[in-house]
């Protein structure tokens, strides 16, 4: 059981409030000021590399201007093709990606963002691709999709928990970008996304700054005498993320 809160703590807790709600409509302005003043070289740049470079600096420049420096730290140079996976514990993990990550990555999420009027125009714009999550029929046709995408040389991010919950604590792993590496005999770069959630929990809408760091773990390659490769690949991935962010195996606590 939660101890409950200690009336000082409680007491300054309130007294911060102000300042964040003031940080909190700064952050809020600098970020859709941004993205707003994007969406017409959006709609215009004729390439896709060229609207993902626009996306990876206005990326840069609200993490910046939100005070949420980050810092990446690369294990190694990430290889030409290569799948990336990291862990999701904030919406402010794919802002991180699209800011780090160069502009021949796909991104692959949840098919439910494309209902989003703003978010959706601006996924489609750089190319993103939507995976039905809950549906054989429509999950198998985008898993195939995927799966093709990278077997003919394409890099590609995933969030492999697809989602976050409000309780810390790294998620089961799902299988797609682990079949997808198998097939196409590329190799897998674990991410450790660190300091998001404090910037942005989940649950809240009052952001604060902070430090966020990204952490390239060693590749993994697909093992094409391994009967279950991408399971292998997964189990492999999740422990290296695990020991890196050193979040809760939410999966264990489960069973």
């Amino acid at each position: 059981m939660t101890p409950p809160a200690s009336p000082q703590r409680t007491t300054v807790g309130l007294a911060w409030l102000p300042l964040r709600l003031i940080y909190g409509l700064y952050a809020a302005s600098a970020f859709l000021g941004l993205a707003l003043l994007a969406l017409l070289p959006l709609a215009l740049i004729p390439t896709l590399a060229g609207r993902r470079r626009l996306i990876q600096w206005t990326g840069r420049a609200s993490l910046a201007l939100m005070g949420m420096p980050v810092r990446v730290h690369w294990a190694v140079q990430l290889p030409d093709p290569c799948i990336v996976v990291a862990n999701h514990s904030s919406y402010l993990d794919g802002v991180v990606l699209a800011a780090i990550l160069p502009p021949r990555f796909d991104f692959v999420i949840k098919r439910e963002m494309a209902a989003v009027p703003l978010a959706s125009f601006l996924l489609r714009r750089i190319g993103v691709q939507f995976v039905t999550r809950g549906n054989r029929s429509g999950g198998s046709r985008d898993a195939l999709r995927v799966i093709r995408s990278a077997a003919r040389g394409g890099s590609l991010a995933f969030f492999p928990e697809g989602t976050f919950l409000q309780q810390p604590g790294l998620l089961r792993f799902h299988t797609g970008a682990f079949a997808a590496a198998e097939r196409a005999g590329a190799p897998i770069m674990p991410l450790a996304i660190l300091g998001t959630r404090h910037c942005l929990e989940p649950g809240s809408m009052l952001p604060r700054p902070g430090r966020i760091t990204v952490r390239g773990l060693p590749l993994l390659h697909p093992l094409p005498a391994c009967p279950d490769g991408a399971a292998a690949l997964r189990d492999a991935a999740r422990a290296a993320i695990l020991a890196a962010t050193g979040e809760i195996d939410a999966a264990e606590a489960k069973a």
